[in-house]
């Protein structure tokens, strides 16, 4: 049976929609839409009118070029919106077989989430295993088909602001789109770009877009850490236009054009860019000295949210850079400086089939949201719904499966026999940026060269 699916990646610089075609499970992009995004800053709603207006736009532009209407979307969210934090359960194992099945699993889940201490005004969104045990088994990777009398899960919860959730839903309705499905963006574009064996040795993956950089960590089973920096590549274009009093759309093309985060050559050192445009002449110098403070700063802050989380010496993998920032020449070369023992590696999203070429690390969270919503999620995750999503692996009896009741009504497991475990609350990392650091930093640095 064929399915049609829409992504609508909601981004600060631009609404990407992406149409796919899904046979046999693969699936193939047959639209694409792409806007510059209005009523939109660092990820979060500011005009609901404007950002509809972009989003209706954008899939119009997506279901002209796929020939198809489609009503419903898999949408992604800003990390700006979220916040994350760990839960445990542990459930008995009551069938007369103890063999573990859907029912229990599913019982697991939705009690971790009853455990969960959810933040007031915040609502679940993703509730993801990263870890299972079966009686004192630890580290099992599929509980299902096991035989156990007791199942105990770690899972790692992400909570979106609820006012923050209902504008970014109001928004593509007002496009007339119906929301099936909501993705945190870092999820998504780590789906995208993150191999089976970079997930296994555990791995961050950095998304660095235009106003800010989506960081998570892969570890064990799912997503254990989650954070969300508001600095991008917008905000070198904002250092150039501050330090070398230009206006923005030079900036903009000097940084597309220019731009090397490699060590410059003894004759580029002396080379001058002329600006007709506004009758100046920039030194390359000083401006791959702009830029150079500014994504080393960005990394640095990174570093220092990756070693916050803990997790710092489980990144077997390393770490894996995605987004529109990534294609920056030298960028890997400056991050392997940087994060000092981590393998550095620069992603594209996965090839999917289809006539685009969209293979730019731009568009990993508009692909991730296709991939997701064909099937391609944490097995055995909880969404937005409280539904279960799993993957029907080999040997599973697909009908007994499909006659399994979704029940995600939690009001009965305060009756289910459970140790409550110590949730952790994920700290929020205070991480501040001075007002005109680069400014000042790349100021200083021009006079030292004069």
């Amino acid at each position: 049976m064929e399915q049609i699916i829409l992504g609508i990646d909601i981004g600060s610089s631009k609404i990407c929609s992406l149409i796919a075609e899904i046979k046999g499970g693969v699936p193939q992009i047959i639209g694409m839409g792409i806007r510059p995004a209005q009523g939109v800053k660092k990820g979060t709603i500011t005009n609901i009118e404007q950002a509809s207006k972009s989003i209706r736009e954008s899939v119009s532009d997506a279901k002209r070029i796929a020939g198809v209407n489609v009503s419903q979307a898999v949408i992604s969210i800003s990390g700006a919106y979220t916040k994350s934090i760990d839960s445990q359960a542990i459930t008995s194992n009551s069938g007369s077989n103890k063999e573990i099945g859907i029912q229990e699993i599913r019982r697991a889940m939705h009690t971790a989430l009853y455990n969960a201490e959810i933040p007031n005004n915040y609502e679940m969104l993703h509730t993801l295993p990263y870890s299972f045990k079966v009686d004192s088994s630890d580290y099992v990777d599929n509980p299902f088909g096991m035989n156990g009398n007791r199942l105990d899960v770690s899972t790692h919860i992400i909570t979106a602001q609820k006012n923050g959730l209902e504008n970014l839903k109001k928004a593509v309705r007002n496009a007339g789109i119906e929301v099936t499905d909501v993705v945190l963006n870092a999820y998504a574009s780590s789906i995208a770009v993150l191999t089976n064996d970079e997930k296994e040795l555990g791995v961050a993956c950095i998304d660095m877009g235009a106003s800010s950089c989506d960081i998570m960590i892969h570890c064990g089973n799912a997503m254990r850490y989650n954070y969300f920096l508001g600095v991008g590549s917008a905000h070198i274009t904002k250092d150039i236009v501050a330090v070398l009093n230009l206006n923005i759309a030079t900036a903009e093309e000097l940084k597309r054009k220019h731009i090397t985060l490699y060590d410059l050559t003894p004759e580029d050192i002396y080379s001058v860019l002329e600006i007709p445009s506004e009758n100046k002449n920039i030194p390359l110098e000083t401006l791959h000295g702009v830029v150079t403070s500014r994504v080393s700063e960005t990394l640095m802050l990174i570093e220092e949210v990756i070693e916050h989380s803990g997790l710092r010496n489980n990144l077997g993998a390393g770490i894996v850079i995605t987004g529109g920032m990534s294609n920056m020449k030298g960028l890997s070369e400056m991050a392997l400086n940087i994060f000092k023992g981590l393998p550095v590696r620069i992603a594209s999203p996965k090839d999917i089939n289809g006539s685009f070429d969209v293979l730019d690390p731009s568009y990993s969270t508009a692909i991730g949201l296709i991939l997701y919503g064909s099937g391609k999620y944490t097995n055995y995750e909880l969404d937005a719904n409280k539904k279960l999503k799993y993957n029907q692996e080999k040997g599973m009896d697909n009908a007994k499966l499909s006659n399994l009741k979704e029940d995600n009504d939690l009001s009965d497991l305060k009756n289910i026999s459970t140790t409550n475990e110590e949730n952790v609350q994920q700290e929020k990392i205070d991480i501040k940026l001075k007002k005109n650091t680069i400014k000042e930093k790349a100021i200083e640095w021009i006079k030292n060269i004069f």
